[in-house]
Order: structure tokens, then sequence, then C-alpha cells
């Protein structure tokens, strides 16, 4: 089976990402013979829409399960329309993850387990909602949230950003190098 684990860096040993939609790297991981293909994130930089764009990406690669931190109410929707279950895991490495996966032990969320990212403005500045305020009229509650994991330790995100710093030197020298081969042939 093909599943996706969000994460911070490009192998089975990187730091799985507590988020979905703005995680750095998606791990696609054959689980019966743990083959694994990371590729990059094309919604991360998404000014709006980052969970829907995500979310038909992973789709599109043939993903049959989501192992994340969380997931936004826009992807889980897109993900609940394709029939595509998402698990929640709580940190650890993205080999931790689809071993959890394979044994059963991740929870399946039924709902997003996350609030709206940042793309949703919701009344900046723009009047909505005062109206219904003036009048009384209490807006609803927010809906019950799942737990959401842990943040990491300050030791995890400093070698996930390490990692993260490593892997962008390694683009930045991948390019250096062909746009000096492109100037070089003009």
């Amino acid at each position: 089976m093909k599943i996706v684990v969000t994460a911070n860096g490009a192998d089975l040993d990187a730091p799985a990402s507590p988020v979905f939609g703005r995680c750095p790297i998606y791990v696609f991981v054959d689980t019966e013979t743990m083959q694994f293909e990371a590729v990059g994130n094309p919604a991360v930089a998404a000014g709006g829409g980052a969970g829907i764009q995500a979310a038909q990406f992973v789709i599109e690669q043939g993903a049959q399960a989501v192992v994340t931190g969380n997931a936004g109410p826009n992807a889980f929707n897109v993900f609940q329309t394709a029939n595509v279950p998402i698990y929640l895991f709580g940190g650890g490495t993205v080999r931790q993850a689809v071993e959890a996966y394979k044994a059963r032990k991740l929870q399946s969320v039924g709902g997003a387990s996350a609030q709206a990212g940042m793309g949703m403005r919701r009344g900046m500045g723009r009047g909505r909602g005062m109206g219904r305020r003036a009048q009384g009229a209490v807006p609803p509650p927010p809906p019950p949230m799942a737990p959401v994991a842990p943040a990491p330790s300050r030791e995890e995100e400093t070698a996930t950003l390490k990692e993260m710093a490593g892997d962008l030197r390694k683009q930045l020298a991948e390019v250096m190098e062909r746009l000096d081969k492109l100037e070089k042939e003009s």
C-alpha cells in the first residue's frame, strides 16, 4: 500500500512534520517494501489554499492513506471526498510513522485536527460580522478539535532546521552550478 508521511526531510529517518498543508516534504512509502520517494510540497508557499492544493497533489501521486501530525478542514474535506483516510502521528521519524501505521497504532481522524490555515482571512478589517454583533447575535462556538500533536523539543526543532538548511544549501549549489553552465553556453 502506498502511504504518504509529512516530513521535514527527504528520507525515512527524517523527522515527521506536525503539519500537512505547509510541510516541506511528502515522503511516499510502499508499506510492503519500504521503498520511498521524497517530493517537495508544491503548495508550501501558497498564499492561500495550501491544504487543498497539497491534498490534491498527494492524491494525484496515488497515496492511499495520509500520516501527519495535523490536517486542517480544507485538506480533510479533499481527502474525505477521495476516500483517503488520515492518521495522526504524534512525533518521530518517517520510518517510525510507517511502522506505527503498519502496526495499526495510529488513530484515524473523522474530522479536521487543526483550524483553517493562514489563507483563511475572516473579517480582517472589512467589517464582516459587525452587523450581527451590533444586533446582539452571538457567533456560534468553534467546532471541537482533536488533540494536537505535541510541539517538537528544542533539540528536535534544531535538528530539523539544520537538515532543512543543508537541503537548501544543496539546492542552491545546484542552481548556481546550472546558472554558471547556462552563462558559459551563451
